[in-house]
């Protein structure tokens, strides 16, 4: 048994011609694809189909509202906030998402920019470029000092899958792990309040979702609290940190560096206070610590297996 008419809203978000989608063929005899989706065409793309994948595109109660015939909306992102699920469960229409398809991809990430960071690349790069290696008197360029990751403190806000993917691999690095109290959580033993948390660690990742107790989590604050050489990394939402306050503390040298993969608003058409290429020791990278090959088909996978769940009538990954 499969559905016959689905839709794909937003398929290059995901799909660089790279990935197999066998499995969705096998799920929904007919599918329609579209690489993107903007809000006037949501309505009549989604009118008569029985599954809708979407990643970004918003599906609102109205556009909902309106596509009689629709069955399942498969979210192909772990965050639901595109959909609204209230509407959802009024209609009758399931929806699921995708969770830990990305770890992986998101760990080697975080560790990539704490990496880069700590061993200086991009400042030795640009050095390469200028040609001080190839004037320098001695056999090596060592203006940039470089620090080792055994010994310093990590510490992690958000200890779901990712947070407790870059636990694992910082503890292979040798060193030790801090996690914070969860804002808004129930209190855990063994974690730190984020206040007591920051002048301890040497670098901070954050892993939590953006929610009304974590917008603006890490202000001006915050970034006083930390080490004058402390590094923060921010794989999960632009939200979550004050951008502008980040902007001035790398700038007046509050904190030692940064690297950041998601911004407030994305595409940042407006600007943003730290894309400015004037600020020091900042690695900003467009929202692509979850994006490898292997996460994207685990992606495609995950959604075609949440299909045949629904069609066999039983519960995968279900938020509605």
């Amino acid at each position: 048994m499969s559905l016959k008419n689905g839709v794909l809203l937003d398929l290059a978000t995901i799909d660089r011609d790279d990935l197999d989608l066998s499995a969705l063929a096998g799920v929904c005899e007919g599918w329609r694809r579209h690489a993107y989706t903007e809000p006037a065409e949501v309505a009549a793309r989604i009118a008569d189909a029985e599954v809708v994948v979407t990643n970004k595109v918003v599906l609102d109660r109205q556009a909902l509202s309106g596509a009689r015939s629709l069955r399942l909306v498969c979210v192909a992102a772990t965050g639901t906030n595109n959909v609204d699920l209230e509407a959802a469960r009024e209609l009758g229409i399931a929806v699921a998402n995708v969770a830990g398809y990305a770890t992986p991809s998101v760990v080697q990430h975080v560790f990539s920019l704490i990496l880069a960071l700590t061993t200086r690349l991009p400042e030795y790069q640009r050095a390469i470029d200028a040609g001080a290696w190839q004037r320098h008197d001695s056999f090596c360029v060592m203006d940039y000092p470089i620090r080792e990751l055994a010994g310093r403190t990590l510490g992690i806000v958000g200890l779901g899958d990712l947070g407790g993917g870059v636990a694992r691999v910082a503890e292979a690095f040798g060193m030790k792990v801090l996690v914070a109290q969860r804002p808004g959580g129930a209190l855990r033993v063994g974690r730190l309040m984020l206040e007591a948390l920051l002048p301890r660690v040497d670098v901070l990742s954050l892993h939590c979702p953006l929610t009304d107790a974590t917008r603006g989590l890490i202000g001006a604050r915050e970034l006083g609290l930390m080490r004058r050489d402390a590094l923060l990394i921010n794989t999960a939402r632009g939200g979550i940190v004050e951008e502008q306050a980040l902007a001035d503390a790398l700038r007046a040298g509050t904190i030692g560096g940064a690297g950041v993969d998601v911004l407030s608003a994305e595409p940042p058409r407006a600007g943003n206070p730290l894309l400015d290429p004037s600020i020091p020791n900042l690695i900003v990278t467009p929202h692509i610590a979850w994006a490898s090959r292997e996460a994207r088909q685990r992606m495609v996978d995950e959604i075609a297996a949440n299909i045949s769940a629904f069609l066999a009538g039983t519960s995968r990954n279900r938020v509605a």
